[in-house]
């Protein structure tokens, strides 16, 4: 915080209170509200549309014009010229790795790839929803190192990032492979920590055409990797200050992206574009859009931060186009009809004049589809992603 202004607050006409606003490197200023509180008084702010739960040097958003900095780095220059294990080492440590530091990072997480049995078994129960095995793998992982660490220790905190990191694909990617029926093998052996997933999943050693697949999807993982203080994030924050492992504490937090008005967008952008059905109907349901009196809504259009254009979708809709190109999916109704859709909503005077651009969401779910993940599991990428944050 830099320098001190102060403003006077009059209670009822009694009580009169000098506040000192408190100026952030970027963003807008603070008021303190601890005086206030003191005279039996608190703020109501649903939302927390106006209240700062902290101070972070590692997320700033600014949504009146579009920015998203990790550590003062732009996200375009994150997500065009570094990868995914550089932006996680960027978002624990306060910079970029030089190549030592991102090999031996990249290293560590790919040894630690692998599950006990007891995590596997947590992760394989077709009946169930992906994030809740996922929940449930974490509250298993909790469980095998409660008592044997002291998070009050950074060489024990970094050892939990490093295995959260790794552990979290790995159950991701059992769950898939059980829901396929069939088993994952973890003696797989890719370079990359996205590729290594993606071997994990499909359940083979990669192709060489396949890595430009890869590098999409690292760049969804970067895209998604943090978000200031989220509905998830406030949570992992909220279960890490009562003491809890960082494992449960993310636990917690993967249960709070669950919800359709946050992680599970994607999922629900999917399912919007099997309602509609094809491209004959989006006349109809655009209208239905429209209606007030009428329940339907468009999922994956507007944002509650950005009120220009998300900038991590403007990079996604490049990378979208990219991979559907990559898969020949120019024949799929689906993606004929998501396209088509996109068209309308940059073209519309409706949307555009109520800043409802094609959000992230609408374009990593149609992505994930092309790369030939299950929609259920679209949610779960979102927290593999996010745990590094």
């Amino acid at each position: 915080m830099s320098k001190h202004e102060s403003i006077t607050l009059n209670l009822n006409n009694k009580t009169t209170l000098p506040l000192e606003f408190k100026h952030a490197t970027l963003g807008n200023p603070v008021i303190p509200i601890g005086p206030i509180a003191e005279q039996g008084v608190w703020l109501y702010d649903p939302g927390f549309k106006a209240t700062a739960s902290c101070e972070s040097k590692i997320t700033y958003i600014n949504g009146a014009k579009g920015v998203l900095l990790h550590r003062g780095y732009p996200i375009e220059e994150l997500a065009n010229a570094k990868d995914f294990v550089s932006t996680a080492w960027l978002l624990l440590h306060g910079e970029l790795p030089n190549e030592e530091e991102k090999h031996t990072f990249n290293q560590s997480l790919l040894e630690k790839m692998q599950l006990s049995d007891n995590i596997l078994n947590a992760c394989q129960v077709k009946e169930a929803h992906p994030m809740a095995l996922l929940i449930s793998a974490l509250g298993q992982l909790a469980g095998e190192t409660h008592d044997t660490r002291d998070y009050q220790n950074k060489a024990d905190r970094h050892t939990a990032a490093i295995e959260l990191m790794a552990k979290v694909p790995c159950m991701i990617a059992a769950s898939l492979c059980d829901q396929d029926s069939r088993g994952i093998d973890f003696s797989l052996k890719e370079d990359t920590y996205a590729g290594q997933f993606l071997a994990l999943i499909k359940g083979r050693s990669l192709k060489e055409e396949e890595q430009p697949l890869t590098k999409a999807l690292d760049k969804i993982f970067i895209l998604h990797a943090d978000h200031e203080q989220n509905a998830s994030t406030s949570t992992v924050r909220l279960a890490g200050s009562t003491g809890a492992d960082p494992y449960a504490a993310i636990a917690s937090g993967v249960a709070a992206l669950w919800g359709k008005a946050h992680g599970g967008a994607n999922e629900a952008c999917l399912n919007m574009l099997e309602t509609i059905g094809s491209v004959e109907h989006i006349e109809e349901y655009i209208a239905k859009a429209k209606d007030p009196e009428d329940n339907f809504r468009l999922m994956g259009f507007g944002h509650r931060v950005y009120k220009s254009y998300d900038p991590r979708a403007t990079i996604m809709r490049e990378t979208c186009h990219e991979v559907l190109h990559l898969v020949n999916a120019g024949n799929n109704p689906l993606f004929k009809l998501a396209m088509a859709l996109e068209k309308v909503a940059l073209e519309d005077d409706y949307f555009k004049s109520r800043n409802l651009y094609p959000n992230v969401d609408f374009y990593s779910g149609i992505t994930l589809s092309a790369l030939g993940i299950p929609k259920r599991f679209f949610t779960t990428l979102f927290a593999l992603a996010r745990t590094s944050g």
